[in-house]
């Protein structure tokens, strides 16, 4: 158990853009000769990573932050549980949104949960 103070630093030294499962992710597409832009404002939900040559985007998504059902990486804290509940909840109805406005639009879209990069050895 934390202090206020250190669950206070803790918390504001996560980040939401360029996060290492991201990093990861960005380092293969490139190293396969894919181009992308990032966190493109212009579409919904704002996608990690977007190929418009191919009309996909990807998330990559933090199990924790975006409610990963069966993984070991989600696990709602035993303290303020309503509330995280609901701030994940939210952000799994956001996610869905999000998604179904850009299929709505055309794009494929491509959710990669951290987890699944969270390997020994990643061949490429």
């Amino acid at each position: 158990v934390h202090t206020k103070k250190q669950r206070s630093y803790n918390m504001s030294r996560i980040r939401s853009k360029n996060t290492k499962p991201e990093l990861i992710v960005r380092s293969w597409l490139h190293k396969q000769g894919y181009r992308f832009r990032l966190h493109d404002k212009t579409l919904p939900g704002k996608p990690d990573i977007v190929l418009k040559k191919y009309k996909t985007v990807i998330f990559v998504h933090g199990c924790f932050w975006h409610g990963h059902k069966n993984c070991r990486y989600y696990v709602v804290p035993k303290t303020r549980t309503k509330w995280w509940l609901d701030k994940i909840n939210g952000n799994i109805a956001r996610d869905k949104k999000a998604q179904r406005e850009l299929k709505k639009l055309g794009w494929r879209v491509v959710n990669i949960w951290s987890c699944r990069l969270k390997i020994k050895k990643l061949n490429y």
